[in-house]
């Protein structure tokens, strides 16, 4: 049995995950919280967010984040690849910096146009 506090909403219920049982949930007070607590032991993902180099700007760093969430183990192997982009002013919210990262499908876009 493993123990949780769910993410989904404000609300933070204690969830219990019985792996012995196909993952069932117990605790959650919305369906939201049992798929929640089911993935987060099955296929933990997380949104990447963080910042690149941008020459010709106003900063020396650009705010960037994933447009999905991706499987938490590529996470530093995400950050790595980061750590060699470097974007050119000027650059719009929405633009993708980098398409399918890693393979996932998910695309590296701006948050913050420079």
């Amino acid at each position: 049995m493993t123990h949780l506090i769910c993410i989904i909403c404000p609300k933070g219920c204690h969830l219990n995950v019985d792996e012995q049982n196909g993952y069932a949930v117990t605790g959650n007070g919305c369906p939201r919280g049992a798929e929640y607590g089911k993935k987060e032991l099955t296929n933990p993902t997380r949104v990447l967010t963080s910042t690149v180099k941008i020459k010709g700007g106003l900063h020396r760093r650009c705010p960037v984040k994933t447009d999905r969430a991706i499987p938490k183990g590529l996470m530093f192997d995400a950050m790595k690849l980061l750590n060699g982009v470097e974007l050119s002013a000027p650059v719009r919210r929405g633009d993708v910096v980098l398409a399918d990262l890693l393979g996932t499908g998910a695309n590296l876009v701006v948050t913050k146009s420079m």
